[in-house]
């Protein structure tokens, strides 16, 4: 895999996401601010949802299967991992997630992959490679060009800079701005608070 070939500027990818967003609700980017239904946006884009335990270790987070293929999964029951099959075009997100739905990690982990496929589904479909999620909590390893380009786009797609901005200044007296639009958009406290720095609002 080819990082020039996997690379998208900054500009390339708000582009990206304004024009998903855009044409999956128009209203999400020129209403009122609100959360992307990131589940009902993955279904528009063809994708399907799964829950599984992709690894004993929690180090995996999520994976986007980009054609029908073998994938392993861990089966708490009989303490042990097996194949499964997998339809091309699913998201297979790790069942911990669900323990912690409101902290935006699910949120974001499904937006991840739908980066993905956006961006990077030339690169894997046709090679049996899945592109997964590694928990940072988990790894030491840094990200390579395509995990940070999929964090990006999720990220834009979480919290379009308009509608966030638009929000900000309607919640920036408050005493707690970064937690106030953290729940507006639901997403994580410490990811709105990076978005307000990054764009010079904290």
């Amino acid at each position: 895999m080819e990082k020039a070939r996997a690379y998208r500027s900054i500009a390339a990818l708000e582009v990206i996401a304004r024009n998903t967003l855009t044409n999956f609700d128009n209203m999400l980017l020129h209403g009122p601010p609100s959360a992307v239904p990131i589940e009902k946006l993955a279904g528009w884009l063809g994708l399907c949802i799964e829950y599984q335990c992709l690894r004993k270790n929690g180090l995996i987070l999520g994976e986007m299967v980009y054609d029908t293929t073998f994938v392993p999964v861990y089966f708490r029951d009989i303490k042990s991992y097996d194949l499964i099959t997998v339809r091309g075009k699913t998201i297979i997100l790790d069942e911990s997630l669900l323990r912690g739905r409101n902290d935006g990690r699910l949120r974001f982990t499904c937006a991840h992959e739908i980066a993905h496929w956006l961006i990077h589904k030339e690169l894997y479909t046709g090679t049996g490679q899945a592109a997964a999620l590694v928990n940072p909590k988990k790894s030491s390893e840094e990200d390579p060009a395509v995990e940070r380009q999929a964090n990006q786009l999720a990220t834009m797609i979480l919290m379009p800079t308009r509608q966030v901005k638009q929000a900000f200044y309607g919640v920036r007296n408050r005493t707690d701005p970064a937690g106030t639009l953290a729940e507006l958009f639901d997403v994580s406290k410490e990811a709105m608070g990076i978005f307000l720095r990054e764009h010079n609002l904290a």
